[in-house]
């Protein structure tokens, strides 16, 4: 099972967990959560006007050997309006544009999307249990 909360993060609302949202999904080969501005494609949705943010933004897929990867998805534009950073206990890694990173089976830890123009964030934290 991955586990997912997130939580949009504002200037002045730093400190803030308004709007925080979760949603699972069971570790069987082929499931999938999405985060992102599409409400159509994205079981995590974040406000439409939050441009840094692509329609899909961020994948969580599950492999065949019940391990969850994360995906940054590539967006329509050549170069992305935001930077993401996986963390993870110790861990902290930023994770590139259109890159793949495989999630700590039986971890948790956060993903964070980070505006480059303003201080708006988008946090999402994960559980993978075992």
């Amino acid at each position: 099972m991955l586990e997912l909360t997130m939580a949009t993060v504002s200037g002045a609302d730093s400190a803030a967990t308004a709007g925080m949202t979760m949603a699972e999904a069971p570790s069987e080969p082929g499931a999938v959560l999405r985060v992102g501005r599409d409400a159509a494609s994205c079981r995590l949705v974040t406000p439409e006007d939050w441009l840094f943010v692509s329609r899909v933004h961020l994948e969580f897929q599950c492999g065949p050997d019940g391990a969850w990867q994360l995906t940054w998805l590539r967006g329509s534009q050549a170069e992305p309006s935001s930077e993401v950073r996986l963390t993870a206990g110790q861990f902290s890694q930023p994770l590139g544009y259109g890159a793949t990173v495989r999630l700590p089976h039986g971890g948790s830890g956060e993903i964070v999307v980070q505006d480059r123009t303003a201080p708006r964030s988008v946090n999402v934290g994960f559980y993978h249990e075992v």
